[in-house]
């Protein structure tokens, strides 16, 4: 074991029985007794004392303060008293089945803690739109630097594409595939097709084109919306424009009904096939109601994430529903700098950050989002000194602590970031949103008492209707609701968590071998199925690790003798960005445990460093100082100019990372596109000697002039 000074080197929890005959001592004028004495100190973590006696069973424990409070020590006494008083009462009975739980703490986990149910709006999402571009027709619906779009004429540009759809064949339910980057033709299509009666498919411009063709054939779609000439289409699916362009722009009158799906967004599938979620109007329509975001703090909201990705329901729709703006950031990837500059210029009140972001802005000098009012961040273990960074430096910025797959409609869980930061590590993911239902339950589905880990499952309003033409699939994961009415369903996340005594749900982590890297779900076992595929990989395995504090990476090992190369660009082919793993170390065989197991810990931890060594020096002041900054964002000692960023373990957030410094360092305005297509200091250097100087920095904009 290894060697500690934080717990006893052997055990951490002791149980005494004392069962020898106890008697009174008689001694010549002396009345003797035995009794409990406490030395004051707990010399284990847990220390339970019991003794038989002619009457029955007694018991002290003892516990270390430093890791149980007094409450918690009562708590498992009372649950051990009920444990063995059920044992008594019916010794036939097996262990497991033994009830843990008194009826209070029952009603407290199954009901109390869930009592969310709220009014929710009646009607679909185009209803709904329809009805606020009435109450708001000139109201600025759509932003995007100095252009806008107001929420009439939003109306009228979907409703003359939604009668382009009709004419194209599309009724209800028909799933229609975008292949579109963030716009204002985005919003407008997806609004027109929703019109139409049908859901969209949302397709991530930067997957691979093998993936999208897999996705596009498991979701069955006869049209595709693009404005782009690079996507492969199988037979009999046909390519529409964003535009409609001579068709009526009155509402095309196609009854929609609440329960009707709106859209599938793909994630990643555990099997080597990507999952489409299929959510419904009343679905999003539960989110956009939550309670959470009234108060004004939503009414000027960032469309920053890929449409592919389910931040987006929030973005659009929140804002949308209420009578607030989208402010749509411009097409490709934002890095830092820029999304720093687009929260103060355009006035945003609200955006949602994935972790790692969040995690990023808040290195950041200075106080990013300051002028922010509501910052909501989620999507992988929090880190607590980012929050702690953000709360003290940003004090009139709320940041909000959230949870929520895809299947339940972006958010299930909120959780309020209080000011002073002081908790002891990560806050809590929070309690259920509005209709929501949050259950912590062991293997055979039974509620477990506070702070005891168990499986999460979620149900209410924003539960989806369950996976695009896959029913084994949603049978598996979309089980019946042994708590609610009858016909009800639960989501099984696979996440591990825990209840806290004042009703907030603490993350521990994954039941299973899905992980979350840099806000994405990602099931391991299709990465380690797209090498296996490989003719020349024996074996395969794929982990997440964390050599550096918060630096989580994917690292796949592959016993083969196939050029790593080779591995990289077969991944990168059948793979999103950010699935492929950063590291991918060949092996002569797997290493196993004793017991015929893979030994995870004999696993030898990647070298990033430059696989062709060191290479020539750098030739010019220009080039030393690219090479200085690759270093630095990697993590490495030393890089060289014909090192490839990518190939040294770099990903698209350290990407971001490395950009803004590139513009503070070189002044000169560059992408992320720039660097995936000159992935070396080498080849760098020469488009950062013809880019344009960069933008100044922008002033915060003034109450005034936002109201105007």
């Amino acid at each position: 074991p290894t060697r500690t000074l934080a717990h006893h080197p052997l055990f951490q929890v002791m149980l005494v029985l004392q069962n020898n005959a106890q008697g009174e001592a008689r001694l010549p004028g002396v009345h003797a007794r035995a009794e409990d004495l406490s030395a004051g100190v707990a010399k284990f973590d847990l220390i339970l004392n019991v003794r038989e006696g002619p009457d029955g069973v007694t018991g002290t424990f003892g516990y270390a303060e430093d890791l149980f409070e007094r409450a918690t020590a009562a708590a498992l006494a009372d649950r051990l008293v009920r444990l063995l008083d059920a044992a008594a009462a019916d010794p036939g009975q097996p262990i497991g089945a033994l009830p843990v739980l008194g009826g209070t703490e029952r009603r407290t986990v199954l009901r109390t803690w869930n009592d969310t149910a709220r009014d929710v709006p009646c009607g679909s999402l185009p209803a709904l739109f329809s009805a606020q571009a009435a109450r708001t027709p000139d109201a600025v619906a759509l932003r995007s630097g100095d252009d806008t779009l107001s929420y009439a004429e939003l109306d009228r540009r979907a409703n003359r594409f939604a009668h382009r759809l009709l004419a194209e064949g599309v009724g209800p339910e028909t799933p229609v595939a975008l292949y579109l980057d963030r716009s204002f033709d985005a919003v407008v299509t997806i609004l027109g097709v929703l019109k139409a009666g049908g859901l969209y498919v949302p397709l991530d411009v930067r997957s691979p084109a093998a993936r999208l063709r897999l996705v596009l054939a498991q979701a069955g779609a006869p049209l595709v919306v693009t404005d782009r000439d690079d996507l492969e289409l199988p037979p009999g699916v046909r390519v529409l424009t964003p535009d409609a362009d001579g068709m009526p722009d009155h509402d095309p009158a196609v009854p929609v009904e609440p329960g009707r799906l709106a859209y599938a967004m793909f994630t990643s599938g555990s099997t080597g096939t990507p999952k489409g979620v299929v959510v419904t109007h009343d679905n999003i329509v539960a989110l956009a109601a939550d309670r959470s975001f009234a108060g004004g703090a939503h009414e000027r909201v960032l469309l920053h994430s890929p449409l592919a990705f389910d931040a987006s329901t929030y973005e659009l729709w929140v804002p949308l529903l209420a009578g607030g703006e989208v402010v749509v950031a411009p097409r490709g990837e934002t890095d830092l700098g820029f999304l720093r500059a687009q929260l103060t210029r355009d006035g945003v009140t609200a955006v949602f950050l994935t972790t790692a972001l969040f995690n990023l802005l808040a290195e950041e000098p200075g106080d990013p989002l300051s002028g922010v009012r509501e910052v909501w961040t989620g999507g992988e273990a929090g880190s607590a000194a980012a929050m702690r960074r953000v709360t003290e430096r940003c004090p009139d910025t709320r940041v909000v602590h959230v949870y929520g797959p895809t299947e339940t409609t972006t958010f299930a869980t909120r959780h309020p970031v209080r000011r002073p930061y002081d908790y002891a590590g990560t806050p809590p993911i929070g309690a259920p949103m509005d209709n929501t239902t949050a259950y912590v339950l062991d293997a055979r589905l039974r509620p477990v008492p506070v702070g005891v880990p168990g499986e999460l499952y979620l149900g209410g309003a924003g539960l989806a209707r369950g996976y695009l033409n896959r029913p084994g699939a949603t049978a598996g994961r979309f089980v019946a609701d042994p708590f609610g009415a009858p016909g009800g369903r639960l989501y099984r996340t696979g996440d591990v968590v825990r209840w806290t005594a004042d009703g907030r749900l603490e993350f521990v982590g994954r039941a299973d071998h899905q992980v979350k890297i840099r806000g994405f779900r990602i099931e391991l076992g299709e990465i380690q199925g797209v090498l296996a595929g490989h003719p020349r990989v024996r074996q395969a395995t794929v982990l997440v690790r964390e050599d550096r504090p918060g630096d989580r990476r994917i690292v796949a090992y592959a016993v083969t003798d196939a050029p790593v190369e080779e591995l990289r660009a077969l991944a990168a082919e059948r793979l999103p960005e950010y699935m492929v793993p950063s590291a991918i170390v060949p092996l002569d065989a797997l290493p196993l445990t004793p017991n015929g197991k893979l030994d995870h810990k004999a696993l030898p931890a990647p070298q990033y460093g430059d696989r062709n060594g060191p290479g020539r020096a750098p030739r010019t002041a220009q080039e030393e100082v690219l090479c200085a900054l690759f270093a630095e964002v990697l993590g490495l000692e030393k890089v060289g100019p014909e090192a490839n960023f990518f190939e040294l373990g770099g990903h698209s957030l350290l990407a971001t990372r490395l950009i803004s410094r590139i513009r503070t360092v070189f002044e000169a305005e560059t992408s992320l596109r720039t660097l995936f297509e000159n992935p070396t200091a080498e080849t760098l250097v020469t488009r950062l000697a013809r880019a344009e100087k960069a933008r100044p920095r922008l002033r915060p904009m003034k109450r005034s002039e936002e109201m105007s």
